[in-house]
């Protein structure tokens, strides 16, 4: 232990006298983690990737679960914005109430049921990932590597997973009913008001929307709301730092 602050001591007192800057004793203190060995580029990278390796883990086991993402008030998936003319008549309409609440129930049981199929997804777009800043993402902030994961990969992952969620949606997954279904229904009946006299009258417009998109994109933003949570208990709690490799990365943190 003496041996390796000496050493240290005498890396700092050699970059001192030199006049090199504060920034570089800072990065020389950094390189050092616990256990008194410089961590390399590769380390730091291999680190911040399984680092979502095991973020994604956790986050698809929650979202899998029953209601995990239908009771979770913060990724829970609500009607789209083309229904809130359904919404402000719904109460008007005998059964639109009870439509739109199965309608939500579906839409988020098949989110549940796509996010089966989420992490092979994210594995390979983590393995491929190429980190040239990896420093700047383990100093950055708690939700660093997440941002940089969602924008190098959403649009890639949403082309990968809209059919995981178009599949999911046509599933009778509630009652022996699918999401698509229940959707259609409640569109046919709107649609049906929405052309008749009354409708005209109140000015409604009919609804042509289909679920496939909009599904994707919320239920991937979920997903990525849980990965930055766990990303940001590695980089804060040591007990989330489940490997030696997690340990000794954000130990250098």
């Amino acid at each position: 232990m003496k041996s390796r602050l000496v050493t240290v001591a005498l890396i700092v007192f050699g970059v001192t006298i030199t006049g090199s800057s504060c920034d570089v004793l800072t990065q020389v203190a950094s390189t050092v983690n616990q256990t008194g060995t410089a961590l390399t580029t590769d380390q730091v990278a291999q680190g911040l990737k399984e680092a979502l390796k095991v973020g994604t883990d956790v986050a698809v086991k929650k979202l899998t679960a029953t209601d995990g993402y239908y009771l979770d008030k913060i990724v829970k998936i609500d009607l789209p914005p083309e229904t809130q003319e359904i919404i402000k008549h719904a109460k008007n309409i005998p059964g639109f109430d009870k439509l739109l609440e199965d309608v939500v129930l579906q839409i988020n049981r098949s989110a549940e049921d796509a996010a089966k199929q989420a992490s092979p997804i994210f594995v390979n777009a983590i393995a491929s990932m190429t980190i040239t800043d990896a420093w700047g993402i383990l100093k950055g902030s708690d939700d660093a590597a997440t941002a940089y994961l969602k924008n190098k990969t959403f649009n890639q992952l949403t082309d990968l997973y809209r059919p995981t969620v178009k599949k999911s949606l046509d599933k009778p997954i509630v009652a022996g009913i699918s999401a698509n279904q229940s959707w259609n229904t409640l569109t046919k009946k709107w649609n049906t008001f929405a052309t008749s006299m009354a409708g005209k009258i109140a000015g409604v417009k009919a609804v042509n929307f289909t679920l496939d998109e909009y599904v994707t994109k919320q239920a991937l933003n979920g997903l990525f709301v849980k990965v930055q949570d766990q990303e940001k208990l590695i980089r804060t709690d040591i007990s989330a730092r489940t490997t030696d490799l997690l340990k000794k990365v954000f130990a250098a943190k």
